[in-house]
């Protein structure tokens, strides 16, 4: 089977939506109740995202490998909200022609989320034009190891002298390599680490470090970083 169509011409934005823990105990609610708020907040996103025509690609961090270190009881409550967030938004991503796609590993999430991830991602993998990518259960690190492991059992000996250089590869075998790599990542809650966050997709991305708590970082905070980053000037390395 070829592989899904490349998005559209646009900017690659990435977010880390740090702070719904805090933000939840700010309040004295209980954890998962800013992942909630949190998942709101994230509706409103996407959909300025999607209507923005410099995005292609947003990427949001769901749950990173290191998660499962937390509460199982809050571990919990987060997978089935996911769930019901995609469930929920099932249709509109077909309304509006939205590709779903999803990073990571899908042997430790409950059964029924990573059926349901498997579903859509099918169902909207024809669409070329705006891309939710989702990272559940990922994990920089943990991407490229699955990538080496990948290239090892299709390793052919190699010709030295005609082979290409060895970023090829790698990247051949990553979760989705027709994924252009992020432009601009937003991470919030005053955190200033990268924290494992698609150490190879990354490597030239500029990064924006905001001071608000994810629940409540709106549209106008995102306007003024994409913004900002359209007025960079970006050498990569040259």
């Amino acid at each position: 089977m070829p592989p899904p169509p490349s998005p559209s011409f646009g900017y690659h934005i990435a977010i880390i939506p740090d702070g719904n823990r805090r933000w939840a105990r700010e309040r004295a609610w209980h954890p998962w109740q800013g992942h909630e708020k949190a998942i709101e907040n994230f509706r409103t996103i996407t959909d300025w995202c999607q209507a923005d025509p410099r995005i292609a690609v947003l990427t949001v961090w769901c749950f990173s490998t290191e998660n499962w270190k937390r509460d199982p009881r809050e571990i919990a409550k987060l997978m089935t909200l996911l769930e019901d967030y995609i469930r929920k938004e099932r249709p509109t991503l077909q309304n509006n022609e939205i590709r779903l796609l999803h990073s990571g590993r899908k042997d430790r999430i409950p059964a029924s989320l990573a059926k349901l991830i498997e579903d859509v991602c099918a169902e909207t993998a024809h669409f070329s034009g705006f891309t939710l990518h989702l990272a559940v259960d990922y994990g920089g690190k943990d991407e490229i190891l699955r990538a080496i492991h990948r290239l090892q059992e299709t390793t052919k000996p190699v010709n030295h002298q005609t082979s290409k250089p060895v970023e090829d590869p790698i990247r051949t075998h990553l979760d989705h390599p027709e994924l252009p790599d992020i432009d601009l990542i937003i991470r919030t809650s005053g955190e200033q680490r990268t924290s494992n966050f698609f150490l190879w997709q990354s490597a030239y991305a500029e990064w924006v470090f905001l001071d608000k708590l994810f629940p409540d970082f709106s549209t106008d905070d995102l306007t003024k970083a994409v913004d900002d980053f359209a007025k960079r000037s970006r050498r990569f390395g040259g």
